[in-house]
């Protein structure tokens, strides 16, 4: 049984594909005819040529020029040299500037190589006529380098390409040098700028343990976990957030200063609520990572010279993932009377909790007092008090004396309303931060608030502890370190 063999046919294995003067190039792109003209030739018949039919060969360009007149040669790489056993002489101690000029003088002298053709024929190597059976390698390997006869207007032109594709090398080459140069440079200014950051970073890190020193003279006591574990963002002072957004100073805190408070006028107070509003907007739904701040007050509120807000201080800020809603923890913290019920009872934090925080800092912009603050008539906080009002449909009571004339009457109800809205005692009950900042924008129907979580009235002194007295002790007015669950 006789068994066949087959591989892929290389078109340029055929002897003499291109006739005389013909290049074989087995790697042109997919389409494209593999035969091309040696410099200083052309296709005998180009009708051939278009059918691809290279076997009448190449002729010269130009007839009678390449003897005495300027002629030279052109180099072709990595070919296979033409069919060495026609009209080809030998020469093995020449070299190849030897050869070259051998060549030269001969008019009859179509090309040379100077090349090793066999392990048993080197040397100088010419062809006086036809130089059959030419093909392309793709690498050095058993190929040589073939010198061309061409006369001088076809050794002109192509000493003009070959400067300009050297002098495209060349542009490319520095652009490469430079760009390398460039992105080096970017990589050390860049590790440069991280470590002066880190530096920087270390230097204006302050320990949980030393955090509430540092805020100053605060009515509000600081309550954080001192064991440091209970948040996921580092610890700034006020003087470090002052520091790094140049015009906000410590002395601007919201609802610090009574005489700067004072002459704030309705506007004023509505834009710094908006102000608010949009930046747990953004905390809670538009930046990359959803944030829970957990001790928004006004306190934490900073002030420009344009009154223009800015939340601070996150270092009980916590890190929600794409689809958490709700997180739990027995270790509270927090400042009370901005605390969510459900925060403050049973360690459950949320979006809606900020929106608590933010139900009690709207109601006492609008009212210009803290929710700490006791009524002597009937002893409730700014929450009940509010709410009572607005039961009896008083509510514009509640407003700052302060502002005058300076407001509208449905404003002020409006704001009252939406506050009273976000303090309502169920999570469930409260509007989001989004539909807070559409509710503040905009005139649309808004929902009966519910009552409020606590409002209950303070106990009396002497009071004895009994199950019919009515809220027998107030939490607000009271900062929190750690309450362990139940």
């Amino acid at each position: 049984m006789v068994e066949l063999w087959s591989v892929p046919e290389d078109p340029c294995d055929q002897f003499g594909r291109c006739g005389a003067f013909g290049n074989c190039d087995p790697y042109t792109r997919a389409g494209e005819f593999e035969c091309t003209c040696l410099p200083g030739f052309e296709p005998k018949s180009a009708r051939d040529w278009h059918l691809r039919d290279g076997s009448n060969g190449c002729v010269r360009k130009r007839v009678g020029r390449t003897c005495g007149n300027g002629e030279g040669f052109v180099e072709v790489s990595r070919v296979k040299v033409p069919d060495t056993s026609i009209a080809t002489r030998v020469n093995k101690s020449l070299g190849a500037k030897a050869c070259e000029e051998l060549c030269l003088n001969n008019c009859s002298c179509s090309g040379y190589t100077a090349a090793n053709v066999s392990d048993v024929v080197s040397g100088c190597i010419t062809w006086h006529g036809d130089m059959i059976d030419t093909r392309q390698y793709a690498n050095a390997n058993g190929s040589q380098d073939l010198f061309i006869r061409v006369d001088s207007i076809e050794l002109a032109e192509h000493a003009e390409v070959s400067r300009r594709l050297n002098g495209k090398r060349m542009v490319a080459v520095v652009v490469a040098s430079v760009a390398a140069m460039l992105f080096v440079l970017f990589l050390g200014y860049m590790l440069v700028k991280k470590r002066r950051g880190r530096k920087r970073q270390d230097e204006l890190l302050f320990s949980p343990n030393t955090t509430s020193t540092t805020l100053g003279a605060s009515p509000e006591r600081k309550g954080i976990d001192e064991t440091g574990t209970n948040s996921d963002l580092p610890f700034y002072s006020l003087s470090i957030i002052a520091a790094a957004t140049e015009n906000f100073s410590i002395a601007n805190k919201l609802g610090e200063d009574k005489e700067k408070g004072s002459l704030v006028d309705w506007r004023k107070r509505f834009e710094i609520t908006l102000g608010i509003a949009r930046g747990m907007l953004y905390l809670h739904q538009d930046s990359r990572l959803r944030i829970i701040h957990r001790d928004l007050k006004a306190s934490n509120v900073l002030l420009d010279a344009a009154m223009n807000p800015k939340i601070s201080d996150f270092g009980m800020a916590r890190i929600f993932g794409g689809d958490q809603i709700q997180a739990n923890t027995n270790r509270v913290v927090g400042t009370y009377g901005y605390m969510s019920p459900e925060y403050a009872m049973e360690g459950l934090f949320s979006t809606k909790s900020d929106v608590f925080s933010f139900g009690v800092l709207l109601l006492e912009i609008i009212s210009g007092r803290k929710n700490s603050s006791y009524y002597k008539e009937n002893s409730v906080n700014l929450i009940g008090h509010v709410w009572d009002l607005w039961r009896e449909g008083r509510a514009l009571e509640a407003a700052d004396p302060s502002l005058g004339e300076s407001y509208q009457a449905h404003e002020v109800l409006r704001c009252i309303h939406i506050g009273l809205l976000c303090v309502q005692e169920f999570a469930n009950d409260r509007p989001s931060m989004s539909e807070v900042a559409f509710m503040l924008c905009h005139e649309t129907t808004l929902s009966s608030p519910t009552q409020p979580a606590f409002i209950f009235k303070k106990a009396n002194a002497g009071a004895e502890s009994s199950s019919a007295s009515v809220g027998a002790v107030s939490v607000f007015d009271t900062t929190i370190t750690v309450v362990e669950g139940r």
